[in-house]
Order: C-alpha cells, then sequence, then structure tokens
C-alpha cells in the first residue's frame, strides 16, 4: 500500500478520535476520513506509516442512512470541516462516542451521558483564522496541508454572517487583507465583524451575561458564539458557589470564569500563562486577583486553601503535577472544561488515584460541522 493507491471495497468500522472512522485493509490499520461507520467505501491512500495508514473515501458504494449533502461546495477538500457529510444529529452522537470510549479506555469511567448539541450548527463561528489568497480573497488550508482552499461564494458557511467575508464587497478591516499566503483573524465581537493581521494588539469587546470582556483580537475566545454562556452555566450549575467562597480559576484567560465566580460572591484567585491575557482579565475582573505564570508554578504561591476549583487547560490538558497540586488545596469541588476527550480521560484518571469522582460530565456540540467537542466534568471526593 501506497500513498495515492485506490483500495476497496472496505466496511468501514466504529469512530475513534480525531473525527476518523477505523477501517482494515490487508491486514493493516487505516484511518479514514469522510466515511461514516458500517459504510462500504473506495478509498483513496494517503499517507502510510509503520502502524496504520491514512485514507479519504472517494466512492460510496453501500451509504449509511445518516449521510447528507454537504451544505459547502468545498467539503472534502477544505480542511476546515470534516463532518459535512453527516447529519447533525449524528454528528453529535458520533461525538458521544468517542466520549464514552476516551473515558473507559483511559480513565475505567463507564459513561452513558449526553453530548448537547448547541444552536446554530452553521453561521456560529465568532473567530477564524484565514489565509490570504490576494485580491482581497480569502481561504482555508487544506487538511494536513499548507495549500490554501478559496472561500466558496459567500464565504464559509460555520462562520458568523457577521465575519467580513461573508460581508459584500472586498473582505477588509484593519487593513487590507493582505498578500496571497498571509494569515488573518476573522473576529466578530461586540463592535461588529473584523479582520486582524496576526500580529495585532487591537483588543475587541465580548459580554458574558451582564459583564464585558476585553480580549485580545488574536487572543483566546470561544470559537462558537454561544460557548461562553453555556460553558459558564454547566460550570457554575456544578459547582453552586457560595459567598464567601474561596475560589481559584486555573488557566484563566481573560477571567470570563472568575467573573462568574466573583458575581456569585466568592473570593478569586486566578492563573494564566498569557501575560496579556491576564492584564486583560485584570480590567475585566477587577475584584479578583491574578497572577501570570505556569499554573504549576504560580499556585505555589496561590492561597493553600479553595472551597471551588476550574480548570480550563488547553487541548493537552492539567496534567499529573496540576491535578496534584489542585487535589492538595482540598476544594469541595473542581470543574474541568476540556476541549479535547483524551486530554479529559487522562486528567480524570489522575484525579483518581488522588480519591477524585466525576459526579457529572456533560459534553457540547460546539464545533458544527466538525469532530470538535467540548466537556464539563465536576469533581468531587
Amino acid at each position: 500500500m501506497q500513498p495515492g493507491d485506490l483500495i476497496g471495497p472496505v466496511r468501514v468500522g466504529p469512530i475513534v478520535h480525531g473525527g476518523h472512522c477505523v477501517a482494515r485493509w490487508e491486514g493493516q490499520v487505516v484511518f479514514v476520513r469522510h466515511a461514516l461507520p458500517d459504510e462500504l467505501v473506495d478509498l483513496r491512500v494517503t499517507e502510510v506509516t509503520r502502524r496504520f495508514a491514512r485514507a479519504d473515501a472517494v466512492a460510496v458504494r453501500e451509504a449509511s442512512e445518516h449521510r447528507v449533502r454537504p451544505p459547502c461546495p468545498n467539503a472534502g477538500v477544505c480542511g476546515g470541516c470534516d463532518f459535512q457529510h453527516v447529519a447533525p444529529a449524528f454528528q453529535t452522537e458520533l461525538k458521544r462516542r468517542v466520549l464514552a470510549e476516551q473515558l473507559q479506555r483511559l480513565a475505567g469511567i463507564d459513561w452513558d451521558g449526553e453530548v448537547e448539541q448547541v444552536p446554530p450548527v452553521l453561521g456560529s463561528r465568532c473567530r477564524m483564522r484565514f489565509v490570504s489568497v490576494g485580491d482581497g480573497r480569502l481561504g482555508l488550508r487544506a487538511h494536513r496541508s499548507h495549500a490554501v482552499i478559496p472561500l466558496p461564494e459567500g464565504g464559509c458557511p460555520i462562520a458568523s454572517a457577521a465575519m467580513p467575508p461573508h460581508l459584500a464587497g472586498p473582505a477588509e478591516a484593519s487593513g487590507s487583507a493582505g498578500e496571497g499566503g498571509d494569515e488573518v483573524v476573522g473576529v466578530v465581537s461586540r463592535e461588529g465583524g473584523a479582520l486582524f493581521a496576526p500580529g495585532s494588539d487591537a483588543v475587541v469587546t465580548q459580554r458574558v451575561g451582564e459583564r464585558p470582556f476585553r480580549v485580545a483580537a488574536n487572543g483566546f475566545w470561544q470559537a462558537h458564539i454561544a460557548a461562553p454562556e453555556v460553558l459558564t452555566r454547566a460550570v457554575m450549575a456544578g459547582l453552586e458557589p457560595q459567598p464567601g467562597e474561596r475560589a481559584f480559576d486555573l488557566f484563566c484567560g481573560v477571567g470570563v470564569f472568575a467573573g462568574a465566580l466573583v458575581d456569585a460572591g466568592c473570593r478569586v484567585w486566578g492563573v494564566e500563562g498569557n501575560r496579556r491575557a491576564v492584564e486583560l482579565a485584570r480590567g475585566n475582573v477587577p475584584e479578583a486577583s491574578f497572577q501570570a505564570g505556569d499554573v504549576e508554578r504560580t499556585l505555589r504561591r496561590l492561597p493553600g486553601r479553595a472551597d471551588l476549583v476550574v480548570l480550563d487547560p488547553p487541548r493537552a490538558g492539567a496534567g499529573r503535577a496540576v491535578m496534584g497540586a489542585v487535589s492538595q488545596r482540598r476544594p469541595r469541588a473542581i470543574a474541568y472544561v476540556a476541549c479535547d476527550p483524551a486530554a479529559l480521560a487522562r486528567d480524570l484518571g489522575y484525579a483518581a488515584e488522588l480519591g477524585w469522582q466525576a459526579s457529572r460530565i456533560v459534553g457540547y456540540d460546539l464545533f458544527g460541522m466538525t469532530h470538535h467537542l467540548e466537556a464539563v466534568a465536576i469533581l468531587r471526593r
């Protein structure tokens, strides 16, 4: 088997972490894109390693009942979406299966919960990274490639209608869209839609509940327009903060969860590795105390006792050392917000070794047309 080979027909197996389905061909494991479980497909091999191969489904001989016509003409070519061929309700079911498999395999947790689909599925993205193709036109990179696929007429279907590439006329804001190959960041904020160069020091305003948040145009903010509200509600419902309690917001970004905890009457300390985000957090939530630095090391400078802890780590997860340091503070509850099910499962495994159990785990489908999901776990002794 070599890249470029056409193989099949192949019966596709279950979905796995990363958005691929697993299949086998002549004893070799093949990770398949653009297919669905139980479909019979022909494959084009894209990569071969010693342990596995990758392939794209190029012809469907027996289609799943959940296969639909993609809403975007760039589906299968653009790297921005990998579930355009899947009915939205079944996208959520596939994500539920992946989350359950990761929790069982990596943490020994038999989870029968749900992944909630958060509307809208299309038009949901308030942050996207585009690439200029010249003449004011924008595109997105192809899957596992530097090749740029120009946006279709009318813009990217998963982007908010307020995103500049959807607007009439040349897509320009904060200067031109750049020369061909330049990256630009599309942002929809309280000020409207705009494009920014990756090195821009501009700041935009978002809002969660009644509290405004200033965030760097190039900084982190949830991509789905409803995500900050949805995840904040989930965290607060799970923690049930009480006035006067001490709370840590770790990997706090610009202070979204810190703001909610302060509004609930808690005394809050936040830690974040990005110094610019910490500067903004101090202005967004002046009632809290924020420190910039590595979370594990900076935790040593925080009070030795906390009632509540929020963890919202990057895709790699919090890690064993941070989970241990959090456990030493003896909180009554921990809320873990995860963007990667494998990292969540690993960290829940570490927590279990320290005597913690997830009393609740809920998944949220905040990335329509892609395999990505968010999850919130509430941990108690």
